[in-house]
């Protein structure tokens, strides 16, 4: 890594919990192949201190950006001073920039990223029936990307109904040629099983969907990175599932990242 100097330009990742961030490795390896004086760090932010780091971080002259993850990409973006349309839109933010004004604008690169991880990887989702569980931050930008890309069906499960059924209107208006449903746990039946919730970081998490009811012809895919290997996706694995590991949904993502953060500046 480079040296930190009084002119290095800061960005940072918030999150709770914070150890299980792959992003500073990734960003930071980005830095050094390109020579840029620039580190990132991770902040570990509890949901009632987002507010005051907020209006911290606008006083940070030599902060270039932030990347946001679990839990506060959903109540970060009410504390954004901008948000990008496709944020808006999901109601989300993953990354934001610091404007030389202090103002930070947010966007949402989750769903690219997903959609992108799982092209580079062989698996395309057009035409495919998919199944979502999750209707947080992530889910909703990777809805939305799932259905930009072309699937033909898209079947949402979450605890919270009433979040899906709000996922599914806001969709419908764009997608109107996709079949959405709000699901239940069972995934049979559908092409592309995707979790989108944070079920399986923490030890003794239940899973997010009906491992009974996956089949060997199913493409079962996590957007967790730590552990790489989820239960969800031990059991796939164990069923003869082909599996997606979620690291790749960030791997696409970083020079979206660095390039909204402005890091080419």
């Amino acid at each position: 890594m480079i040296e930190i100097t009084g002119k290095t330009k800061l960005y940072c990742i918030v999150a709770d919990p914070i150890h299980q961030v792959k992003t500073p490795q990734n960003i930071n390896k980005l830095f050094e192949s390109r020579g840029i004086d620039g580190v990132l760090v991770p902040m570990h932010v509890a949901p009632a201190g987002l507010p005051a780091f907020m209006a911290a971080m606008r006083g940070v002259i030599n902060l270039g950006g932030i990347v946001v993850t679990v839990p506060h990409k959903t109540a970060i973006a009410k504390l954004c001073d901008a948000v990008t349309p496709a944020a808006a839109l999901v109601g989300a933010v993953n990354v934001i920039r610091r404007e030389p004004d202090g103002r930070l604008v947010g966007d949402i690169l989750d769903g690219k990223g997903f959609v992108s991880g799982l092209r580079a990887h062989g698996i395309e989702p057009q035409g495919k029936k998919a199944f979502l569980a999750g209707a947080g931050g992530a889910a909703n930008a990777i809805a939305f990307a799932l259905a930009e890309a072309g699937v033909s069906q898209l079947t949402i499960h979450n605890r919270t109904t009433a979040k899906v059924e709000d996922l599914i209107a806001r969709l419908s208006t764009l997608y109107p040629a996709v079949r959405m449903t709000v699901g239940t746990r069972n995934p049979a039946g559908h092409d592309l099983v995707v979790n989108a919730t944070s079920l399986g970081m923490a030890p003794g998490d239940p899973y997010p969907l009906d491992i009974q009811a996956l089949t060997d012809d199913q493409i079962v895919a996590e957007i967790i990175m730590k552990p790489e290997l989820t239960p969800l996706l031990a059991a796939a694995q164990h069923k003869g599932c082909r599996i997606q590991y979620g690291l790749p949904m960030l791997q696409c993502q970083v020079e979206l990242m660095a390039t909204f953060m402005g890091v080419e500046r």
